[in-house]
């Protein structure tokens, strides 16, 4: 991981990574094997503490990221339950999940990931879910 502000921060084995630029929230999933935003989708993520390690993980698609575009910004969905962490906002279960276990979206790390990145496409949220998320995002910020 280089420290030069100006390096492409994206992994060179492709994958999600940390994002701070802006970025355009917009619903309209569309399963059609592309990520879309209001989807849950699979990538490969990067640990924080080691970036140079990391693992697949369903991450909801919030909309295109304006800073590195045609890349999405992307939060992480976990099925591990978060309710008491207010870093994270439950949307219920979906069929992303073939357990249908309740999942959470971590607020507190945006992140960017390009569609060639994305490693398999999970399934659309509900309008209320995402924006459950949204929501949770405006009170962080």
């Amino acid at each position: 991981m280089s420290t030069d502000p100006n390096a492409d921060p994206r992994p060179a084995r492709g994958g999600a990574y940390d994002y701070r630029g802006s970025f355009t929230v917009v619903y309209a999933p569309e399963i059609d094997h592309e990520p879309d935003p209001g989807e849950i989708v699979w990538a490969w993520v990067p640990y924080e503490e080691d970036p140079e390690q990391g693992k697949d993980r369903p991450v909801v698609v919030l909309g295109s990221a304006d800073d590195r575009s045609p890349d999405f910004a992307v939060l992480m969905v976990s099925s591990r339950d978060r309710s008491r962490d207010r870093d994270w906002v439950g949307i219920g279960a979906g069929s992303w999940d073939r357990e249908n276990r309740p999942s959470f979206v971590r607020l507190d790390r945006l992140l960017a990931v390009s569609a060639t990145a994305v490693r398999r496409e999970g399934a659309a949220m509900t309008r209320a879910q995402f924006e459950l998320v949204v929501q949770g995002l405006r009170s962080q910020r």
